[in-house]
């Protein structure tokens, strides 16, 4: 938090324990922040609000992105990269495969589907390897619920992102694809004002980044599907958010 000098709003911490304490795990006190998530945006389906709040957004991750790394992998103390997400080549389809290998996301995924998320995994290997060699500083959880927004003179700004514990070093693909993770084409709120946002602040989009990005989130998907506690609802969730990533098509939810 305290690497990106200022340039993107956080939470000031005002005490954290990091050998924990009576007990505890490590934790840490930040100050309250008082504003609105972006999932409470959304959900008023305003979308003069929503399409403001997504520029600003978009501009906030480019500017997490202009941290960067000698090299992609996980973030330790300094912060600095302790070692890659997945060693050797292709980490994003082998570890996939790890994930299909499962047995909790193999009680959950029937076994045609399983299938046809490998070969489509595979089919990206290409793409998926220069973006396993990002090096920019990714949050890791940018979903819309760990994004405050608040209004400003009539204009909504980023307040805080929230949970950084999930923050590696690798492409902004994987923090797009997880923002966008629920935009339907047919039906679009956040977007073209979130990426419009991304690149006048500086970010950068390869070609046919829109299909990428949902690739690239398919990963995390399928990772959520290896937990052991995972309610019914939520399955059934990723399940159709794989599948219409495969089928490139909107999710459809009852």
């Amino acid at each position: 938090m305290a690497l990106m000098g200022g340039s993107v709003p956080v939470p000031a911490v005002l005490h954290a324990e990091a050998d924990g304490w009576a007990g505890l795990p490590p934790f840490a006190l930040l100050r309250y922040v008082d504003a609105v998530s972006f999932h409470d945006l959304k959900r008023s389906k305003d979308a003069d609000t929503v399409a403001q709040a997504s520029v600003c957004v978009g501009e906030t991750l480019a500017l997490i992105g202009q941290t960067t790394f000698p090299k992609s992998g996980w973030l330790g103390p300094g912060p600095e990269v302790t070692a890659p997400l997945l060693a050797g080549p292709d980490p994003s389809p082998r570890f996939v495969d790890l994930c299909l290998a499962s047995s909790a996301l193999q009680q959950r995924m029937p076994a045609d589907l399983r299938d046809r998320t490998h070969e489509f995994l595979w089919s990206f290997a290409p793409q998926l390897a220069a973006v396993d060699n990002g090096v920019s500083l990714v949050h890791g959880d940018f979903g819309k619920r760990n994004l405050l927004m608040r209004n400003l003179n009539g204009t909504w700004t980023v307040a805080a992102v929230l949970d950084w514990e999930f923050a590696v070093s690798g492409s902004p693909l994987l923090d797009i694809g997880h923002f966008l993770r629920y935009e339907c084409a047919s039906r679009p709120l956040a977007e073209p004002h979130f990426s419009k946002g991304f690149l006048r602040a500086g970010g950068t989009l390869p070609e046919g980044w829109r299909r990428l990005s949902r690739v690239v989130d398919s990963i995390a998907l399928c990772e959520s599907l290896t937990h052991e506690t995972l309610p019914d609802t939520i399955v059934t969730e990723l399940l159709e958010l794989i599948r219409s990533t495969i089928e490139d098509r909107d999710p459809r939810f009852s």
